[in-house]
């Protein structure tokens, strides 16, 4: 392998078997036992399906990751992107050796730390300062090594007066900032961030992606990062990954990855394939363009059709929220469902938008309770242009249900 290379993915795959746990395993068994002895190959690497968690599919096996090669080379900063599902935190386990992949191969130059999820690699039991101490023994490095860098490691996370309470008494926030405080500061060559940065507030988010900026950019470390926040990914990253239901799309310059990305979600109209036990979901969401493409004088409708399967309507609400091209929430609009609409119309009228790509998530819940549905990223489209001196963000006037439809009206 080259020096100057820090991961190279040959021939990557991971399938999983769908189903509970130990659920007609004896007979998969035999019957790779059975190959194996003939020589065979494994009969079970033949099937499966890609990762489309919207259909049901056929097969009880899926590809979570197919036939994935890269090569990334030392120093460098690179954003894995993709929509849920994609294989984005299969491919950082597989590489953190939180599992092993079913096929191919990693080779890597340098020590790995990782920060998967909250509290990866710590013992709850053990307070603060004995975590890092043991995830720095973890990494191979020396107690006086650690040593060196364990005042700054409290000064970044912030819980110095917490420093030594078991960590099982920690907040979601403290646990993850110690967590990425220990992942980011102990001499590691290559930096794994999974998107549980989410956890913390603004200010320490922010802070986090400086520091990855001086790991990267100062230090010459590797580091891969994965978020939704394009905006994130696009100022931290000078390369990205983008997957798709478990499939290497694009390998290359971050701003030609996130592009391929928001072209690739250009969906009209999408039916979405749900669980039986959900009472209350979005069957379909539609747009009224073929090519989801809009002048700023145009008006842009949506349709949302509701299935009840026999859920009593009290005090649920839909929301949709439109987001731009980095993820970022532009607006967001509700309205308590009636028992007899069965279909929700909004419109977004001629030069509300400024040109760019949008797309919109829904939501259907109740207050206080988990979501009933939700669909995110549907109906992407883009505005063309906009010369509208009075673009601009106003407030949505509710209408009436008529004949079983909502109408939402930006007036």
């Amino acid at each position: 392998m080259n020096p100057n290379t820090a991961i190279r993915a040959s021939n990557i795959s991971k399938q999983y078997r769908l189903g509970e746990v130990g659920t007609g395993t004896i007979a998969h068994d035999l019957n790779r036992a059975w190959a194996k002895l003939r020589g065979k190959e494994d009969p079970f690497l033949k099937i499966g399906e890609s990762n489309d968690r919207s259909s049901k599919g056929n097969s009880d096996y899926v590809w979570s990751l197919k036939d994935i090669n890269f090569e990334i080379e030392k120093g460098d900063a690179v954003g894995i992107i993709g929509r849920n599902g994609a294989g984005k935190s299969t491919l950082l386990k597989l590489l953190s050796r939180v599992t092993k992949p079913t096929t191919g191969h990693f080779e890597v130059q340098g020590r790995i730390a990782s920060l998967l999820e909250v509290g990866t690699g710590f013992n709850p039991e053990m307070t603060g300062r004995e975590n890092i101490f043991l995830n720095g023994a973890i990494l191979g490095m020396r107690r006086q090594e650690i040593k060196r860098k364990f005042d700054e490691i409290v000064d970044f996370a912030g819980v110095e007066r917490y420093i030594d309470t078991p960590v099982k008494r920690y907040s979601s926030g403290m646990y993850v900032r110690l967590a990425f405080a220990v992942a980011a500061h102990l001499e590691s060559e290559i930096l794994i961030v999974d998107e549980v940065l989410a956890v913390g507030d603004a200010e320490f988010q922010k802070k986090c992606l400086g520091k990855m900026g001086d790991v990267s950019k100062g230090e010459g470390r590797t580091v891969l990062f994965v978020s939704h926040n394009i905006a994130a990914v696009k100022t931290l990253c000078t390369k990205g990954i983008l997957l798709e239901s478990g499939i290497l799309k694009r390998f290359g310059e971050i701003e030609d990855v996130a592009e391929t990305y928001r072209n690739s979600g250009a969906v009209t109209s999408k039916s979405y394939v749900v669980s039986k036990s959900k009472e209350l979901y979005v069957k379909r969401a539609e747009i009224n363009n073929d090519t989801a493409e809009f002048y700023s004088d145009e008006d842009i409708h949506f349709s949302f059709e509701i299935e009840n399967t026999g859920m009593k309507i009290e005090n649920v609400y839909a929301l949709v929220r439109v987001m731009d091209s980095n993820e970022q929430p532009i607006f967001s609009s509700q309205h308590l469902i009636s028992a007899d609409v069965n279909k929700l119309s909004m419109t977004i009228e001629n030069g509300f938008l400024v040109k760019g790509f949008y797309h919109l998530s829904v939501f259907i819940y109740k207050p206080g309770s988990p979501p009933l549905d939700v669909v995110p990223r549907c109906c992407d489209f883009t505005i063309l242009n906009n010369n509208s001196e009075f673009a601009h963000l106003e407030t949505f006037n509710i209408g009436n249900v008529f004949n079983g439809n909502l109408i939402w009206d930006i007036r």
